[in-house]
C-alpha cells in the first residue's frame, strides 16, 4: 500500500502477488473482478490470459468468480471437464486448456463487490488447504483495498478542495482590485465580475485571472496553514 501511488497499481500488484502466493510449483493466473450494479469488469490481472478468461466468463453472465461475488462464498472447480455447473463457460475455457478454477470473494459493499479469480491448467490445483490460504489472504487484501479506496477518495477530495480554495483566492484578489479601481463595495465588485462572466461566456475565475494578471505578472498563491 505504501509503495503505490494509485488504486490501479495497487490492484495490479495484488493480482501478481495473489498469483505467486497460490502458484508454488504450478503456474496460476489471477484476475481481479469488480462488479457494480451487475456490471463486471477486470480491474487488474497477473497476465493477459487471466483477463481473457475473465472476459469469457462475463460473456456468459455467470461462472465461479461472479457466483463468488453474488454469494460471498468461495467457489472451487477441480476440473471444468467434469463439473456441470456452468457447462457453456467451462467448454469455452477448456478449449484454452485451463481446467481448474477458484473464485474468492472480496466483499466491498451492498451495491458492489469484487473477487480474486484463479486459473490453473492442472486439474485439482486448488485443494482445501489452498482454498483456506486464499480466503485468509483475500480477507486481508479486502481490508487493504478498502483502505486504499478511502485514501484515494480522500486524496481526490483534498485535491478538489485545494483547487476550489485557490480559485476563491483568485476571485477575492480580483474583487479587491475592482474595489480599488472603482471605489465600490465588495458586493458591487463581485456583481461586475459576474456580469463580465455572463457577457463573455467565461467562468468567473477566468475573468478574475485576467484581471489579476493585468495588475501583476506574478501568479497568485493560496497559503495553507500547517
Amino acid at each position: 500500500m505504501l509503495s503505490n501511488e494509485s488504486v490501479d497499481q495497487f490492484l495490479e500488484d495484488l493480482a501478481g502477488l495473489s498469483s505467486r502466493i497460490l502458484g508454488g510449483s504450478v503456474e496460476v493466473q489471477c484476475g481481479v473482478t469488480y462488479r457494480h450494479q451487475n456490471l463486471a469488469t477486470t480491474v487488474a490481472c497477473s497476465s493477459d490470459e487471466a483477463r481473457v478468461l475473465d472476459e469469457i466468463q462475463y460473456g456468459f453472465g455467470d461462472g465461479p468468480c461472479l457466483h463468488a461475488i453474488s454469494t460471498g462464498r468461495t467457489v472451487v472447480v477441480e476440473d471444468v471437464r467434469t463439473d456441470g455447473r456452468w457447462p457453456d463457460y467451462f467448454e469455452a475455457v477448456a478449449g484454452r486448456e485451463y481446467f481448474a478454477m477458484m473464485g474468492v470473494p472480496l466483499v466491498l459493499g451492498a451495491e458492489s463487490g469484487a473477487a480474486l479469480n484463479f486459473y490453473a491448467a492442472q486439474p485439482g490445483t486448488f485443494s482445501s488447504s489452498t482454498q483456506s490460504l486464499a480466503e485468509g489472504f483475500a480477507t486481508q487484501a479486502a481490508k487493504a483495498l478498502q483502505m486504499v479506496l478511502r485514501v484515494s477518495q480522500h486524496a481526490n477530495t483534498s485535491s478538489n478542495l485545494r483547487a476550489a480554495m485557490e480559485s476563491r483566492t483568485m476571485i477575492d484578489i480580483a474583487i479587491g482590485i475592482i474595489m480599488g479601481q472603482n471605489r465600490c463595495s465588495q458586493a458591487e465588485a463581485y456583481a461586475m465580475l459576474t456580469r463580465a462572466s455572463n457577457a463573455q461566456n467565461i467562468k468567473v475565475r477566468e475573468i478574475a485571472r485576467k484581471i489579476v494578471s493585468g495588475v501583476s505578472t506574478e501568479p497568485s498563491h493560496t497559503h495553507f496553514a500547517p
